[in-house]
């Protein structure tokens, strides 16, 4: 059997910063303060996550309005719906992508798709297009493609779980599969990746944060392009991600150390 993953792992670049990020992840999960506020932990790089992916899809607000309660923005709401959902999803994730993902849009577009929509496919070529990417391919490309991805994750593969985390990200995110909400379904999926196949099973990394401090949609133009420089960019990219969202982790668990 075929491992395109395995592949892609192989690109140019691809192996050494994934195992930069494997290390950082290493160095943070010995921080001494999970070793009583790991929960705490995981909650605050949750928030801060929802808070950076609702702000690469072009709505910025404060953690302190997050934390009183303040933002009724839907986009926003909607990114703290799919950050709580992820820790309901959990192995269901490797077993039932497909049931995840429209209960990741369903939380996600709420009030900004209709109701009838949520958690469905698009049957339209429409989507909206917050990086300005270009034109979605069309609903039938789209569906066939997310096929494919289901594939990927049903399969055994030898590539590592920033790789497989980076194609979702990158196919969800280009493919745009429900039309709204599409950047945070993406972004979601990856942590959920991340999570469940082993990176990062405490979900403590934010890497959402580390999304929103390098250049994110070029980097999923280079993926777009097709290449294998392209694919290997955006793989290198999303691993410097994690390494970034480790340090944005760290920092929550020093100030917790100072009290």
């Amino acid at each position: 059997m075929s491992d395109p993953l395995a592949v892609i792992a192989e690109f140019p670049g691809v192996a050494e910063a994934v195992e930069s990020a494997r290390q950082a992840v290493d160095r943070l999960y010995r921080h001494r303060v999970l070793r009583r506020a790991s929960p705490a932990v995981s909650a605050e790089s949750s928030l801060r996550g929802a808070r950076a992916s609702a702000c690469l899809e072009g709505v910025d607000v404060s953690l302190e309005a997050l934390r009183r309660d303040e933002v009724r923005d839907p986009l926003v709401q909607g990114a703290l719906r799919a950050s709580a959902e992820m820790g309901r999803m959990g192995s269901t994730w490797r077993t039932a992508p497909r049931q995840v993902l429209a209960r990741l849009h369903a939380v996600a577009a709420a009030g900004l798709a209709p109701h009838p929509s949520l958690g469905r496919p698009r049957l339209t070529d429409e989507a909206s297009d917050p990086l300005g990417l270009g034109p979605a391919p069309g609903a039938s490309e789209a569906a066939a493609r997310i096929d494919g991805l289901f594939g990927l994750l049903e399969r055994p593969t030898k590539a590592p779980a920033v790789v497989l985390a980076a194609v979702v990200h990158a196919e969800l995110a280009v493919l745009r599969p429900f039309g709204t909400a599409d950047g945070i379904v993406a972004r979601s999926a990856e942590r959920l990746t991340l999570v469940e196949y082993g990176l990062d099973p405490k979900s403590l990394v934010a890497v959402e944060v580390g999304h929103l401090e390098v250049a994110y949609a070029d980097g999923l133009r280079a993926y777009l392009s097709g290449t294998p420089e392209g694919v290997a960019q955006w793989v290198q990219q999303c691993a410097s991600a994690v390494t970034l969202g480790v340090r944005e982790t760290t920092a929550i668990c020093e100030a917790m150390q100072r009290g």
